[in-house]
C-alpha cells in the first residue's frame, strides 16, 4: 500500500476540524439573525477582525470567546458546534471528542452529547489544572448550572453570593447568568460533570 493511501485512510484530528465548524456555524448564525461583522463585534465584545478569522476558520476560539459570542447571539453554545443530524443510539468515542480549552490551556470542556440538535439541556466534562482559577462570563438570562466534583477540590464563586468549596462527590446549583468562577483548590487536576439547563433554544 502506498503512502498516499495510508494518509487517505488515517482518521482526521476532531481538533482540527473544530475551526472550520465553528466558522461555519457562526456565519449562518449571524447572517440568520440579520448581523454584521460589526454589530456581532459590539453585542459579543470580541473584535471584528477575529470574528472574520472564526467565520472563514483561521482562528480556533477559546471556550471564553466562544460563550461572548453565542450570548450575543441567543444561542445556546452547543449550536456553534452542530455538525449533521443523527437519530438513535449515538456513541461518543473518547478519542473523537471536540475539546475546547482557555488561553492557557488550564482548563478543557468536553461535550458528552452530540452536536445535532438545538438542545435545552447540555452535559460537559471539565477538567482544571492545580491551582487554576477561571472566570465565566455570565450565559444567557435564565441559565442554570448543575454540577457535581468527580475528582478533586474546588470553588465555586457566584457573583452575589460567597463562594462553596465542594469535595469529590459534592454538587451544586446556581444560577449561571451571572459572572461566575471554579477554581481548583488542590494540587492535582480537578474533575467536573456539569449539567447545563437553558429556559428555552432561540431558532
Amino acid at each position: 500500500m502506498n503512502q498516499r493511501a495510508l494518509a487517505m485512510e488515517e482518521p482526521q484530528d476532531p481538533a482540527a476540524e473544530l475551526p472550520a465548524i465553528v466558522g461555519r456555524n457562526l456565519r449562518q448564525l449571524r447572517i440568520k439573525r440579520g448581523h454584521s461583522l460589526e454589530r456581532l463585534a459590539k453585542l459579543s465584545g470580541v473584535s471584528r477582525a477575529m470574528l472574520g478569522q472564526i467565520e472563514t476558520g483561521k482562528s480556533a476560539p477559546t471556550i471564553s470567546l466562544l460563550w461572548k459570542v453565542a450570548t450575543a447571539l441567543g444561542v445556546p453554545f452547543s449550536n456553534l458546534l452542530a455538525t449533521e443530524a443523527s437519530s438513535g443510539t449515538v456513541l461518543l468515542r473518547s478519542e473523537d471528542a471536540k475539546i475546547l480549552s482557555s488561553k492557557d490551556g488550564r482548563f478543557t470542556t468536553r461535550a458528552l452529547f452530540p452536536f445535532t440538535e438545538e438542545r435545552k439541556v447540555e452535559f460537559y466534562e471539565l477538567r482544571i489544572a492545580p491551582h487554576h482559577r477561571e472566570n465565566a462570563e455570565a450565559h444567557a438570562p435564565g441559565t442554570r448550572e448543575n454540577l457535581i466534583v468527580s475528582q478533586g477540590a474546588v470553588e465555586i464563586s457566584v457573583q452575589g453570593s460567597r463562594p462553596v468549596a465542594l469535595a469529590q462527590g459534592d454538587a451544586i446549583v446556581f444560577d449561571a447568568d451571572v459572572p461566575h468562577a471554579y477554581r481548583n483548590l488542590g494540587p492535582t487536576e480537578a474533575v467536573l460533570y456539569l449539567v447545563m439547563t437553558y429556559v428555552e433554544t432561540v431558532g
